[in-house]
């Protein structure tokens, strides 16, 4: 990468290379953050930094759910308000994000961090499924609603859980079919996602 036919100097290489490692940045915007903090107050940069420090210093993966949370357990596990009976299995933090926007869902969450993905080398063994299994022993747990995205390998997922758990005779259910094939709960609005939670049907096996 040069700039004006010059060659950048090393600190300005590394802050492009960080930023192009990060998913959904290429090379180009790399460039543009990067020359974009440069002229931003210092001030402003300590605070990027410490808020970026902060997150690793002080985010922890919550012991039951495996959502992201200060305090282990996280807030939603905590609460007892929450109905104890139901989880939840969803791919990503950002799902657990989206169905609390909607105010409809009222029980624990189980956050799986990936799909099933043979291409991208990633098996089961590589998601929190196990800590799933774990988390059904005592039998409190009446229903298990299988919230993974709409799409080949939220599908192939959602099938591998469903033939685990089959036996343990937990209700298994699915969101309804309001969502888009092949879109992400993250993205859907709100009234979407609440609607799909309340129709939710069956799981069953094609």
């Amino acid at each position: 990468m040069t700039t004006d036919g010059l060659s950048p100097a090393q600190p300005v290489r590394r802050l492009v290379e960080a930023f192009h490692k990060l998913p959904g940045i290429g090379p180009k915007t790399a460039q543009r953050l990067t020359f974009y903090m440069i002229r931003m107050p210092e001030d402003q940069v300590r605070s990027l930094a410490d808020a970026l420090l902060a997150v690793k210093e002080r985010i922890v993966l919550c012991s039951r759910c495996y959502n992201i949370t200060e305090n282990d357990p996280c807030s939603i596990c905590h609460d007892p308000g929450r109905d104890q009976s139901f989880i939840c299995v969803v791919e990503e933090v950002l799902d657990v994000v989206a169905l609390e926007r909607t105010r409809s869902y009222k029980g624990l969450y189980h956050v799986l961090h990936g799909v099933i993905s043979p291409i991208n080398g990633i098996g089961p063994n590589d998601l929190k499924i196990q800590p799933l299994l774990n988390r059904l022993q005592d039998g409190n747990v009446k229903e298990v609603v299988l919230a993974t995205n709409p799409n080949l390998e939220g599908e192939a997922t959602a099938m591998y859980i469903h033939k685990l758990l089959a036996p343990l005779g937990i209700k298994l259910t699915r969101p309804a079919r309001g969502l888009p094939v092949g879109g992400d709960l993250e993205y859907a609005d709100e009234v979407t996602l609440s609607r799909a939670m309340e129709g939710r049907s069956d799981f069953t096996l094609p």
